[in-house]
């Protein structure tokens, strides 16, 4: 009985080039052939008859296909993709500024980071991204396991946090939120998760976050968790009771925890607000990089053959400053430009939010956005002397694998979703 219509949607899927493609107009065409159906049946038409006029309605199954496939051929922001590449081509000047270049080790490195990070991205992209909505309890399981794993058997300790070293790669914290990250946008499309829960949910890596002595991660972690709490279903009163007592557990571990912060600790907060007064100590960072700024004036001081004109010390230059050598290097007119095109990302990225209708997919994209947003601003703010100074690398452009990988991975993201923004089944 159900040939014709078998019949049917094989042909028009025939036509249709995306696996991905031809499974939803299947689905799609299978819905509409059925609602045809018991309309027809209806009208006092039997079963088989009812069938065969849903069919002929539908037309050409060849020229549906071929209007099909035009209409669901997999997308590519290319947008996105210009801005990842021009990102990642800049990566490169604070490094011929430095002089870097001349250093095979720094060159060799830096192109494997590049390409890993263009491979994450396409790999990611290619994934549909609506086979991760049920894999929340894993993502959440490796993210947690990869801190409990940090805790336990590190090897390395760099700046006070545990690192573990294997061979060639090193297994840090940040690896963790991209797991947290779409464990987070599953747990939120389960409109009947509890506010104990959630609680218990979100404050476990955290207790984890503050075992390993990782804050910056920590506060990447805090920040997007909370985003994406209120861009999700939940009512307004859910939102504000599990806001108010998370904000309520954390105050009164603060307090207790208040008490065990060291006095260095406390200097390097205070230095935020008069760093001329820990000249000598916290605030030598901060009064150092304002100067640099101030100095690199609109076209900085490159003078093209791989060293800066003037010697000047640049702390930690090609990493969490490197906002800093880059703008004092290249001028105010590149660092604007810098700026702008990151802050494009972003700006992209809700662009494609307003596109997207999937729930899932746009807390994926408003996760996306709210990580990569404070890596940007927290950075910029931090050489700026607005933010405290802290490990916050600048998307794309500091050196480092693991934020680079972060990064490409939050794009790869965004790309998988807006490739199939058009594959949201009626049924």
């Amino acid at each position: 009985m159900n040939n014709k219509k078998q019949i049917f949607i094989n042909e028009v899927t025939d036509q249709i080039k995306s696996k991905e493609a031809k499974a939803y107009v299947a689905k799609e065409l299978n819905y509409h052939l059925k609602e045809a159906k018991n309309t027809w049946m209806e009208k006092g038409l039997s079963e088989s008859e009812a069938e065969e006029k849903a069919v002929e309605q539908m037309g050409s199954p060849t020229k549906l296909g071929i209007q099909m496939n035009k209409l669901h051929r997999p997308k590519v922001d290319w947008w996105l993709v210009i801005l990842l590449t021009t990102a990642l081509g800049l990566s490169f000047l604070p490094m011929v500024s430095l002089g870097y270049m001349e250093d095979w080790h720094y060159i060799i490195y830096k192109i494997l980071i590049v390409l890993i990070g263009v491979t994450a991205t396409v790999g990611v992209m290619l994934v549909d991204y609506r086979k991760w909505k049920k894999l929340g309890w894993l993502f959440y399981t490796i993210g947690i396991l990869l801190l409990v794993i940090l805790m336990f058997f590190s090897n390395v300790m760099i700046n006070g946090m545990p690192l573990l070293k294997l061979g060639p790669i090193t297994i840090e914290s940040l690896m963790a939120l991209p797991f947290l990250y779409l464990a987070w946008a599953s747990f939120f499309t389960n409109e009947k998760l509890r506010v104990w829960q959630f609680l218990l949910l979100f404050l476990s890596p955290i207790l984890l976050f503050l075992a390993v002595a990782s804050i910056p991660t920590l506060y990447l972690y805090f920040v997007m968790v909370f985003v994406m709490l209120w861009w999700s279903k939940y009512s307004k009163k859910v939102k504000w009771l599990i806001t108010t007592g998370t904000f309520s557990i954390i105050l009164v571990i603060g307090i207790v925890a208040w008490q065990f912060v060291k006095p260095y600790q406390i200097v390097r907060l205070l230095a935020l607000f008069e760093p001329e007064k820990y000249a000598d100590g916290a605030g030598f960072m901060i009064l150092k990089s304002q100067e640099l700024m101030t100095k690199a004036g609109w076209f900085g001081w490159f003078d093209g053959f791989g060293q800066p004109r003037i010697k000047e010390f640049i702390p930690e230059a090609h990493t969490n400053f490197v906002f800093v050598s880059f703008t004092y290097s290249y001028g105010w007119l590149f660092g604007v430009l810098l700026v702008t095109i990151l802050l494009l990302f972003a700006a992209r990225m809700i662009a494609i939010h307003s596109k997207i209708k999937d729930s899932y997919g746009k807390l994926l994209l408003i996760g996306g956005v709210a990580l990569y947003s404070i890596q940007l601003l927290s950075n910029i703010g931090m050489v700026l002397g607005f933010f405290p100074l802290t490990t916050m690398s600048l998307p794309f452009i500091s050196y480092g694998l693991m934020p680079t990988v972060l990064n490409a991975i939050l794009i790869g993201v965004v790309l998988s979703v807006y490739r199939r923004k058009d594959l949201i089944c009626l049924s």
